[in-house]
Order: C-alpha cells, then structure tokens, then sequence
C-alpha cells in the first residue's frame, strides 16, 4: 500500500477557489476555500464533479444552496491558494481585502484568476469524509486582472511538489 501512496502523489490537479453564497439582505454570508479535487465529467451539457470535506463550511452551503462558484487560479497565485486553504470560514471572513464579483449564482468569485465558472448542483454522492458534487456548469468566462494578464496557464498542484 505504501507504494500506491508513493503513486497518488504524482498525480497532478489545477487549483480553485470554490465560493458559496447563502441567504439574503443583510443577512447574506459568502465563504469560499481552496480545492484541487475537482474535474470536468461532461461536455454536452457541461458538468463538473467536485469533492468537498463533510466538515467544510463551504459544503454545508453548497448542501444548502444547490450552487456555487470556481475561480480557476493561474500560475503564480501559490499565495492566493494558501490563503483560501490555511483556515476556517467559520473563524475569519476569508474574503476581506480580495477583490470579487458575483453573477448569477450571487456566489463571490475572485476578480484575479485565469478562468471561473458557476455550477447548479445536481446530485450529492456519500464518499465518507467527503461529498462528491456533481453539477451542471451554468456561467463561465474568463478574467483580465492582474497575473492572469500576464500568465492565462492555470497553477497545477501535485502533492509531491509541496510534501515530498
């Protein structure tokens, strides 16, 4: 087993910032958390399966909403990852000072990333720790700001980069 471990860890993902929105007026809340473990499942229509800890703040907003937002980091937004992924949305608003726009979803996405999509969820799949999201993408476009200006390649993760 300890080789197939050696193995997964040369696999290589993009990184995104996947953001939620949920309620309304002044009670309106937003999160959004780092992710790589998301991939395109369909063309026609386009769908997307993304996998999310049972004990994220952003799953509980997503199982509430049925929808949320990607924003597809380019090369050299390593900081901007680590941001997203280093703590809680329940202990500290992560979006503060981050530049963001919303579409149809409401969910925030980042103004500086290489590419974003929004996704209505169409089914929930028990995976243990985890859930298994399976949506259809409804909106998408690409960004101008910033890094990706200068580099549309999106940064990619590969665990043996980070942890040997």
């Amino acid at each position: 087993m300890r080789e197939c471990w050696r193995a997964l860890k040369n696999l290589s993902y993009g990184v995104y910032v996947v953001s939620a929105a949920q309620g309304e007026g002044d009670n309106r809340r937003f999160n959004a958390m780092t992710s790589r473990m998301m991939t395109q499942i369909s063309t026609r229509p386009p769908r997307v399966a993304l996998s999310i800890s049972k004990h994220r703040l952003t799953h509980a907003m997503i199982c509430q909403t049925n929808q949320f937002a990607v924003s597809i980091l380019s090369e050299g937004q390593e900081l901007l990852g680590g941001h997203f992924g280093l703590r809680s949305g329940r202990d500290v608003n992560k979006l503060i000072g981050v530049e963001t726009f919303v579409a149809q979803t409401g969910a925030p996405i980042l103004s500086d990333c290489c590419a974003w999509f929004e996704c209505r969820l169409e089914a929930t799949h028990d995976m243990g720790n985890c859930s298994l999201f399976v949506a259809q993408v409804i909106n998408g476009g690409s960004t101008s700001k910033g890094i990706s200006a200068k580099s549309t390649a999106p940064l990619i993760f590969r665990e043996s980069d980070y942890y040997g």
